[in-house]
């Protein structure tokens, strides 16, 4: 059996120790979908570095629903910013030298359970 799939498009954008690429692929039935994939590099001690990944794909049937979800959420951000209560970084309280947050980690896995 022959691998019809390939890789049409990539693109990597760096930003301070995150990388994020967003990859343009044909299935074997040459539809279209995009990877994005989040990869942050961590130095050691010892001077040798490893990475994070995280990565999702988005089906072409998803990317007007995703398009909207995220100018929707810049939108938000935009509009909280120019409120002045959030984007003072000298503002944001620290916790053992880390920003804080009130984000909790949350698995792929736990997104399909309904009590979240």
């Amino acid at each position: 059996m022959v691998d019809d799939r390939e890789d049409v498009y990539s693109k990597a954008i760096r930003a301070g120790k995150r990388t994020y690429f967003f990859d343009v692929k044909s299935t074997r039935g040459r539809d279209l979908y995009l990877t994005i994939t989040e990869s942050k590099k961590h130095t050691h001690e010892d001077g040798s570095a490893s990475y994070d990944k995280h990565k999702i794909f988005l089906y072409k049937e998803d990317f007007d629903k995703f398009i909207e979800g995220l100018k929707d959420a810049i939108t938000e951000i935009e509009r909280l910013k120019a409120s002045g209560e959030y984007g003072r970084n000298e503002d944001v309280p620290r916790h053992n030298g880390a920003a804080s947050s009130s984000y909790t980690d949350v698995n792929f896995e736990d997104l399909d359970r309904k009590d979240i």
